[in-house]
């Protein structure tokens, strides 16, 4: 019974992402299928979020890579498709949406706030070490340097 689990699992698990393109979507040009390939690991699975239409068993996956070889059987350039599919579903169906715009902002926000961070940092750090020592007990007064020793002892 183990054997078979452990066959079953080897089978099965490695090999769930490729089963994701069916064998009726596969097109009979070689020439097209590799372009069909090539375009889908470059879109998103709307359903499945960072995973790629050509790995995903979604159905709208599905349908998205159907659309792709429909469109490069109608005779579109790889732009083309990209463009069309875009226009149908928004950038955001781009696994890389291109660095112009808004989407700058998303390609560098996490550096500019990683520097912004750093800058902070060092700034505090530099601050604290040009405080005198003792500059927080200096700015009691006796009644609550008092209080502060009273608690302190306790």
């Amino acid at each position: 019974m183990k054997r078979v689990l452990l066959v079953l699992m080897l089978l099965g698990a490695p090999g769930a992402p490729l089963w994701a393109v069916q064998p009726d979507e596969i097109l009979a040009d070689p020439g097209l299928e590799e372009r069909a390939r090539g375009l889908s690991k470059g879109l998103r699975c709307l359903v499945c979020r960072n995973e790629n239409i050509d790995d995903s068993n979604a159905e709208l996956a599905r349908d998205l890579r159907l659309l792709v070889r429909e469109r490069l059987v109608a005779g579109d350039s790889d732009q083309q498709v990209i463009d069309y599919v875009v226009a149908r579903y928004g950038e955001y169906v781009l696994l890389a949406p291109p660095k112009t715009g808004i989407n700058w902002l998303l390609w560098w926000a996490g550096p500019l706030m990683l520097l912004g961070g750093g800058v902070i940092g060092f700034s505090y750090l530099r601050r604290r070490q040009a405080a005198p020592e003792g500059a927080g007990a200096a700015a009691l007064n006796p009644e609550e340097a008092a209080r502060l020793r009273d608690i302190m002892e306790k």
